[in-house]
């Protein structure tokens, strides 16, 4: 699929900017080019008023002229990791060719960064899911790298001491146990308690046009799921902040000093691909759309793909039925999957990668892979698939044999109520 992302006023001047002021040394240098700058600006508005405006998004990364007022002359943070970049455009074919991080870019422009924050995966994104990363430099920029997935998930104070703002831009998919709003949380309330202000770069939710499935119960929370909400939430990053402040989830109901930098042109309908992988074991749209009702396999010792190069887009293991499964394949190694389950073991499961995707939770395939499993004992890692589904409920349900839609039915009442608090929240229709 093409990348639905557009070009706008601010995002030429920017890389108009940048283009000169890699060559400069100091900012009178910059500003002396200014002139320049504001011609060429013309010049691009020219070519801009011939795309029709309400056909493509444009993230808030890109609304330059919003945000960087807010970070001249102060010490800023920034939490990122590979999907936080700028897209540049092709101004004579009018298209997204390329995009440069948004770290490099600030730090060209001679915003007074002083630190990087990543979260899960690490800043380029290639750790294993769960594994521990170390903090490090950025070789690029000599920037400290401060993880906020090994000893801290929290900034501590003495990382925050030197700071005015932090940024928080990471593209996320829409899941309460894909963990990158965990790490908002903690960024907004770690931020609150320093008197820091924080600015979210928003991003479409390639899972933002339903809500469903079991909703966390407060004694499950975890750093898998943080608040009482259902597994799809709805929300983009930006409006999950404001739900944050808005409903008093900070420790000691602290609110953060937050301002969400908007997209333009984005509806929760609005179909959109992702130009890069979120995460390591995210490769692709369907992957995405899969992840919710496969990601709750985390919870068994069922393989949902990781070791091949179709993760969230299929599941097995060696002791689910072959009459049942003949599709075959064995886990290996590999890109984000040091070591994924069953490897190098011949599993019977089902391929998932052509499937026509729904927006919904379904439960089928956990139902089914239960129900064919010559080894039902050893099939829920009951701790951990608890914190997957947010409930107890869901495993006993399965096991007691409750059929998909008997299950779903008993959501009804907490989706109905979190529609209503969501509704408070949304920044986009």
């Amino acid at each position: 699929m093409s990348v639905q992302l557009m070009w706008c006023k601010n995002t030429v001047l920017l890389f108009l900017f940048l283009g000169i002021s890699c060559g400069s040394t100091n900012k009178l240098e910059v500003k002396s080019e200014k002139a320049k700058v504001d011609s060429l600006v013309d010049n691009s508005n020219k070519i801009l008023k011939q795309v029709p405006n309400n056909h493509s998004i444009i993230v808030g990364a890109n609304q330059t002229e919003a945000y960087l007022p807010l970070l001249q002359g102060k010490r800023v943070g920034v939490v990122a990791n590979q999907t936080s970049v700028i897209f540049k455009v092709n101004s004579e074919k009018l298209e997204v060719k390329s995009f440069t991080h948004i770290v490099d870019s600030l730090f060209s422009l001679e915003i007074d960064l002083k630190k990087v924050f990543s979260p899960e995966h690490g800043f380029r994104g290639t750790e294993d899911a769960g594994a521990l990363v170390k903090d490090g430099v950025d070789s690029k920029t000599g920037l400290p790298i401060f993880s906020l997935h090994g000893k801290h998930k929290k900034p501590s104070k003495e990382q925050l001491k030197d700071l005015d703002v932090v940024v928080f831009d990471i593209q996320d998919v829409g899941v309460r146990f894909y963990t990158y709003i965990s790490t908002l949380h903690y960024v907004m309330e770690a931020c609150a308690e320093n008197n820091i202000s924080v600015i979210v770069l928003d991003r479409p939710n390639p899972n933002g046009n339903y809500i469903d499935g079991p909703t966390m119960e407060p004694e499950h929370t975890s750093f898998l799921g943080m608040h009482t909400i259902p597994l799809v939430h709805g929300l983009t990053i930006g409006e999950y902040a404001t739900m944050i402040n808005g409903e008093g989830w900070l420790k000691n109901k602290v609110k953060s000093d937050l301002t969400i930098i908007k997209m333009k042109h984005y509806t929760h309908n609005k179909p959109y691909s992702l130009p890069q992988r979120p995460s390591p074991n995210l490769p692709n749209d369907q992957s995405i759309k899969l992840y919710p009702s496969l990601g709750l396999f985390e919870g068994t010792t069922i393989n949902a793909g990781r070791g091949t190069a179709f993760q969230f887009q299929r599941y097995g293991a060696p002791f689910l039925n072959s009459n049942t499964f003949n599709f075959t394949y064995t886990p290996k190694e590999n890109f984000g999957a040091k070591y994924p389950k069953h490897k190098d073991i011949l599993c019977y499961g089902e391929d998932l990668s052509q499937v026509e995707t729904e927006d919904s939770v379904t439960l089928q395939y956990i139902i089914k892979a239960y129900n064919n499993c010559n080894k039902k004992e050893a099939f829920f890692k009951t701790e951990v698939f608890t914190k997957h589904a947010g409930t107890k409920r869901l495993q006993e349900q399965i096991i007691a044999g409750w059929d998909e839609k008997k299950i779903k039915a008993t959501w009804k009442t907490d989706l109905d109520a979190f529609r209503l608090i969501r509704s408070k929240y949304l920044l986009y229709n």
